[in-house]
Parts: structure tokens; C-alpha cells; sequence
């Protein structure tokens, strides 16, 4: 018998053979694209977003001889663009209209270029004669001119670069219309044909900014020319700057005061190299968190990261860590040096000796802030000495770029424990080298504790025991409309910075328990908080968010309802007048609510953990959050209220009212003010003459504010715009820090 012979296996990495029955597909045809496609990709290169195309009017504008414009804007430009000006206009006479108007928005039409060479001298801001066009291709594009010479104004529609009807049934030839002599460009519904990029812009708001700050570089660069923008609808204008004005005065009204009292000009030029500069820089009294530059290359809006980051390291030396300064700077440089055809919306230009330019134009800025070095000013203000100096600034409301996106309220309250830090390491500037992390040691460590280390929750019944007990059943999802309305409610009240502040707070200190006040640090500002406010939108929020999933507070033995509600009675008879008591049924009133409360004892008990036997007795009350217990004091007038301050009949207002109520019992109570006791006297913090409860519960309050709610609140509560009133800021350290580091 034969032995079997060895096979080496084939080796690693040679190449497998194909399979001959695999049929492979055809290959594709190339073809050439439609036109209205080819149309439409290009508009998109050159038109990203309206802003884009408000910067190609303008320079059409300009290069029109117009002395005066006017922008009206809507819906941050998606919605309505519309540019006036008072330039020569467009020779629409009737032996011209039907040579002029017809191509004035098709691709390649221009009277600024002839000849590919002409762009080595080209001077002026357009050239390529594809703005226009573009913008018929994915807007409806109407335009209204009128010479010096003619008699009236004519006014055309296009669409996809050529004359269009502006209504069904009517021509679409040019018709005489009253007007002034200039311009009038209108550009309505951009992107109406490419929902995918109309999709794409997150808010009107962030876009008409990007629109203001495009206008005011031009209104900024282009002296003797008026500008004015304005949303449509509006009676004032967002940015007015006359004809006349210099260009000091420009950035006075556009960037305010406190820029414009700190700038410093130069000068400079080179004929090796071919450019001259003329600048505005901010000196070392002057300092923002971002650097503004304003770059123009033979009058054109332009950027250039390699003059910005130079700029940014020549300025290191001369201001304090973070600070960032103020640049507009207009360089002329020979055409013939200058690519200005390497972007499509004109953006970006390459020119030639780009490092031997950046490099003087850096050292007449390092020379010109060593001029003014000698001698710099800082703004001090006096709040201690000056009685008409206000201690306390009330925090305004700032308007955010809409930025990060709001999370759903249930989603974020469903995190019990507090965020999770980022992974990013940064490394912080010094002048925000100030404790903010609230595990670090604070000064109360270092003061010696009269609490002791277990926390005892304090009983107003002498004879009652409380209870706390979690939830055991597995978390309910809540998908009833009236509550998922009111958590929507919440989020579209939020208010971004505030909710911001208080979820990165340091917890300060209790300062004055009888007006509910505390002291929170966030980043370097101090606030004073009013808590009961706080606490009140925290609990109700909470409600909300743990709606059918709540622990509960149970009582052994329960507590009877109708003394309870006689307590209440008792309390509300000796606030009202004696007259006005005697004209109310009170008995009849504590019978009404026990009966309600009886009646509902079910709806009760499945949707708050609050539970109510049938013999009218409280065994248990809802527990919003562990390691607080509410006053029990409160809870004879809690239990009244319930009765006529609930609306039972309707879904939404009872939820809401009833959690509303529920957040009002749980707010900590105002606490009597004792006589302290002499210095030397035994422990310096208790009063004299105290009941040892009220020592118990301001204890208890203190450490749940500390430990319990304020925590709470940083990792679940959204602070709405209503919250505002409660906070006043009353240091910002920052300030201080800079003219520390400067002295």
C-alpha cells in the first residue's frame, strides 16, 4: 500500500484566481449632464449660504459707482435678499433692453473681462459674470434699474439665467416701472429648489449674523459709501453708517467704543514686493476672547489663516494669556502678483513673496504697539466707597447663537448621577484659575463641625416615624400627551446661558436663611441665588420627569385627614380678616376636600405614590428626592390647597397644578430668626433660646441645599427664562485679574 504523498499548501499572499462564471457587469456609458444640472452644481459652489450671495451684490454694487446702500433681509436672507443702490444702473433703453437684459444672468456674461489675460490687471470686485446666474438657478431673481438718462425705471424676472414671467399668462419682457436711478437686486425663496441645503441652516438668527458682520467689513472698508441693513419688518436698522463717516467713526458704530478708542494706524509698503498696507490695530490696552480681522486684498473681503496666526503669535508678547486683538488691514499688492481665480466665491487669493509680505506687516506691528507701550490705562471701578454705585447687578438676558443643542428633559433627568466629565484635556488660562471643582477642599472643612456625621431627618409629630421607600417596579414610561406637553413646555422656555451656569456652579454658601438666599460660583462670577425660586422650578421639573415612578414618605401610624385639614383651616382663618372669615363654611370646606381627596385616591396613588385610604387617613406622600424631607409643618395647608387649587376635571391643568402645588410644599420653608449668642459663649453658630427642633431642621436644610438639592439641580434642572429674576451677579473676577496681571 502506497504511502500518502505530502502537499505543501499554497503560499500566504498569492493571488486567487477569478471565477470564468462570474459574469461581470457592463460598464456605464459616460455621458454629458443636463444643463440645468450643471447649473445648479455650479450655483452651489459659488452660493453656499445667503451670505454669499448678499457678498457678490454688494461688490457688484460697488463696482457700479454706488454711493448709498441698502439691504433689507428676512428670515436671515432665506426668505427675501434685497440689495439697493444708487450706481449708474444698467443701460436698459430700448434700443439697448434686448441686448443687455436678456444675458444679464446667464453664465460667462460680463463687461469687466474680455480676455483671460485681463485678469492679471483685473481691478474691480466681480469678473467672472456667474453671480447673478447662479442665484436665478436656485432663487427667484427680479432686478430694477434705471440710468441717469432714462426716463423711467424697467424691471425683469428671471429664472434658471433667463427672462421669466413673473406671473402665469404675462410676458416675460422687461416692463417701464416708476423708480429711482441705481439698482434694486431682490432675491426671494434661495435654496427653494435644493431642499437639502435649505435644510441645513440651523436658524435665521445665526444667518442674518453672519450677514451683519459681512456688511459691516464692507461698510468698514468701503469709505464714501453709505450702508444700512435691516431685518424686514422692523423700524430700526441693525447697521447705519453715513457716506461721510471716517473710517474710525465706521468701526466706533459697528464694533462700539471700546474698540474703536484703542486703535493705532500704520502704514506700510514695499516696492520689491509690490504691496502697500494700510492698518487699524488694536493696542495692548485692548484685549477679546477671538481675534477680529478684517483682511481686504485690493478691496476684496478675504481670509488668509497664515496672516491671522501671525498676527495672533506677534501680539503673544504684548497681551495677557487668552487675550486676542482687533486687525483691520487693506493690502494692495500689483495684479499681476495676485491669483484671484482659486475659489469660487472669491474667498481666498494666492499671491506671490506671501511670507516676505506677512513678515513686514508683523514688524510694523510689533514697532507700532512698542510706541504706545510706554503707558497703558486700566478701568477701575469703586463699589464699596460711591453709595450710587448699584453692589448687585441683576443678570441679563444674553441671546446665544443657538448653540449646543437642548437635550429632552426626561432624557436628561433620567441621568441620576452628575455629568460626566470630558475627555478633553485643556489647559486652562490663568485668569480662570479659580475653584470651581466642588470636590475640592472648601473653608467649611476647615471649620469645626456641630452636625454630627449621620444626618437624622427631623419629626414635627413627636409620635409619627417616617419612612422612605424607593420605587420597586421597573420604571414606568410616561406617554401621556398632557404631561410630554408640558416637559415640551419646560425645554422651550429654556434659557441656554443660565442653564449653563447652573450646571457648572460651585456651591458657595448659605448666606441668609430667613430671605432663602445662597452663594454659587460659576466660572469666575459669584451669584446670589434666590433658592426658594430654584427649589420651586427644580421639584416641579422633577415632577415631572419621575412622573408615575416616584418613592414615597410613609407614615406608621398614618395621619388622620380631618385634623390635618382643621390645622389648615385654623391657619387660613387667622390670616383673613374677621369678617371675611365668618362668611366662609369652613366645615363645609375641610368635608369637600376630604371627600375629593378620598374620590381620587386612586389617580392618586398610580401617578404620584400618594396614598389615601379609604377612611380618610394620609399614609403616604409622594418623595421627590432622596435625603430631603419637607416640612411637615407645610403639610396641613398642602393638603388644603389640593381641594380647591387642583383642577380635577381636566388632564393637563390638574397635572400641572397639582405638581405645581406639590413643588410648593417641598420648597424649605423660611426658617425663625433666633438671638445669636455672645462671642466666646459656647458654639458661635447656635441661638439662644432655640428649640432644639428648629436647630435640627435649619441643620437638615442646610445640608440638603449643600449636599442634596443644589447638586441635584446642576445634573437635572433646566433652568427656564422665569429663573432669571433669581439670580443676581455680584462679582466678575475676570476684570480684576487682568489689571492684577498687568500691574
Amino acid at each position: 500500500m502506497t504511502e500518502p504523498m505530502d502537499v505543501d499548501p499554497p503560499p500566504r499572499g498569492t493571488k486567487r484566481k477569478g471565477d470564468d462564471a462570474l459574469t461581470l457587469p457592463a460598464p456605464r456609458r459616460i455621458k454629458a449632464l443636463a444643463e440645468d444640472v450643471v447649473n445648479k452644481i455650479a450655483a452651489g459652489e459659488i452660493i453656499v449660504a445667503p451670505v454669499h450671495a448678499l457678498k457678490e451684490l454688494i461688490e457688484n454694487a460697488v463696482d457700479a459707482g454706488a454711493t448709498a446702500l441698502e439691504i433689507l433681509v428676512k428670515e436671515g436672507g432665506l426668505k427675501l435678499l434685497q440689495i439697493t443702490d444708487n450706481g449708474h444702473g444698467i443701460d436698459v433703453r430700448l434700443e439697448h433692453h434686448k441686448e443687455d437684459l436678456p444675458i444679464l444672468c446667464e453664465r460667462f456674461t460680463t463687461s469687466k473681462l474680455k480676455e483671460f489675460e485681463d485678469l492679471n490687471s483685473i481691478g474691480t470686485y466681480g469678473f467672472r459674470g456667474e453671480a447673478l446666474a447662479s442665484i436665478s438657478h436656485i432663487a427667484h431673481l427680479s432686478v430694477t434699474t434705471r440710468t441717469k438718462e432714462s426716463s423711467c425705471a424697467w424691471r425683469a424676472h428671471y429664472a434658471d439665467g433667463k427672462l421669466a414671467s413673473p406671473k402665469p399668462s404675462q410676458s416675460a419682457e422687461p416692463k417701464p416701472i416708476a423708480g429711482r436711478q441705481g439698482t434694486q437686486i431682490t432675491v426671494e425663496d434661495l435654496f427653494y429648489n435644493v431642499p437639502s441645503r435649505r435644510k441645513a441652516f440651523r436658524s435665521a438668527s445665526e444667518e442674518y449674523a453672519k450677514i451683519l458682520d459681512m456688511v459691516g467689513r464692507y461698510a468698514i472698508h468701503c469709505s464714501g459709501v453709505a450702508f444700512s441693513c435691516k431685518k424686514h419688518g422692523d423700524s430700526s436698522t441693525s447697521i447705519s453708517v453715513s457716506a461721510t463717516a471716517g473710517s474710525l467713526e465706521r468701526i466706533k458704530q459697528i464694533h462700539g467704543r471700546a474698540v474703536a478708542n484703542e486703535l493705532v494706524s500704520f502704514k506700510a509698503e514695499n516696492d520689491r514686493w509690490g504691496f502697500k498696507c494700510d492698518a487699524l490695530i488694536s493696542s495692548a490696552n485692548y484685549s477679546s476672547k477671538r481675534t477680529t480681522i478684517l483682511l481686504f486684498i485690493n478691496h476684496r473681503s478675504v481670509e488668509s489663516q497664515v496672516i491671522k496666526k501671525a498676527v495672533e503669535q506677534t501680539y503673544a508678547t504684548f497681551l495677557p494669556k487668552g487675550g486676542r486683538p482687533f486687525i483691520y488691514l487693506s493690502l494692495e499688492i500689483e495684479p499681476q502678483r495676485v491669483d484671484v481665480n482659486v475659489h469660487p466665491t472669491k474667498r481666498e487669493v494666492h499671491f506671490l513673496n506671501e511670507d516676505e509680505i506677512v513678515s513686514i506687516i508683523c514688524d510694523e506691528i510689533r514697532t507700532s504697539l512698542g510706541k504706545v507701550d510706554t503707558s497703558r490705562s486700566f478701568t477701575t471701578q469703586t463699589l464699596l466707597t460711591n453709595p450710587k454705585v448699584p453692589v448687585a447687578t441683576p443678570m441679563k438676558q444674553i441671546n446665544i447663537p443657538q448653540t449646543p443643542s437642548t437635550d429632552d428633559i426626561s432624557n436628561r433627568s433620567n441621568s441620576r448621577s452628575a455629568p460626566k466629565p470630558s475627555t478633553t484635556t485643556k489647559k486652562p488660562y490663568e485668569n480662570n484659575l479659580i475653584r470651581t471643582d466642588p470636590s475640592a477642599r472648601k473653608i467649611t472643612s476647615m471649620l469645626p463641625s456641630h452636625r454630627s456625621s449621620t444626618t437624622t431627618v427631623p419629626t414635627d409629630h413627636a409620635n409619627n416615624t417616617h419612612e422612605y421607600v424607593d420605587p420597586t417596579c421597573e420604571p414606568v414610561v410616561c406617554e401621556l400627551t398632557s404631561i410630554l406637553e408640558l416637559r415640551s413646555a419646560v425645554r422651550s422656555a429654556m434659557h441656554n446661558t443660565l442653564s449653563e451656569t447652573i450646571s457648572s456652579h460651585t456651591f458657595i454658601g448659605l448666606v441668609d436663611e430667613t430671605r432663602r438666599i445662597v452663594a454659587i460660583q460659576s466660572g469666575v462670577k459669584l451669584f446670589l441665588v434666590d433658592y426658594a425660586a430654584l427649589c420651586n422650578e427644580y421639584f416641579y421639573q422633577l415632577g415631572l420627569t419621575d412622573f408615575s415612578n416616584f418613592g414615597c414618605i410613609r407614615f406608621n401610624p398614618p395621619l388622620p385627614l380631618t385634623p390635618l385639614l382643621q390645622l389648615a383651616v385654623e391657619q387660613e382663618q387667622r390670616n383673613l380678616d374677621p369678617a371675611s372669615a365668618d362668611e366662609i363654611d369652613w366645615q363645609e370646606v375641610v368635608d369637600e376636600v376630604r371627600e375629593t381627596l378620598i374620590e381620587k385616591r386612586v389617580m392618586l396613588a398610580e401617578y404620584f405614590s400618594m396614598e389615601v385610604s379609604e377612611d380618610g387617613d394620609v399614609c403616604a406622600i409622594p418623595m421627590l428626592v432622596r435625603g430631603y424631607m419637607p416640612s411637615l409643618a407645610k403639610l396641613p395647608q398642602f393638603l388644603l390647597r389640593l381641594g380647591p387649587h387642583v383642577d380635577w376635571l381636566n388632564e393637563k391643568p390638574c397635572f400641572h397644578s397639582f405638581l405645581r402645588e406639590l413643588a410648593a410644599f417641598y420648597v424649605p420653608e423660611r426658617l425663625p430668626v433666633g438671638v445669636a449668642k455672645k462671642a466666646g459663649e459656647g458654639k458661635g453658630m447656635e441661638r439662644e433660646n432655640e428649640d432644639k427642633e428648629i436647630v435640627e431642621r435649619r441643620e437638615h436644610v442646610r445640608h440638603a441645599l449643600e449636599h442634596v438639592i443644589f447638586p441635584g439641580c446642576k445634573s437635572r434642572l433646566v433652568a427656564t427664562k422665569g429663573l432669571l429674576k433669581a439670580f443676581v451677579q455680584v462679582a466678575d473676577l475676570k476684570g480684576l485679574y487682568r489689571v492684577f496681571e498687568r500691574c
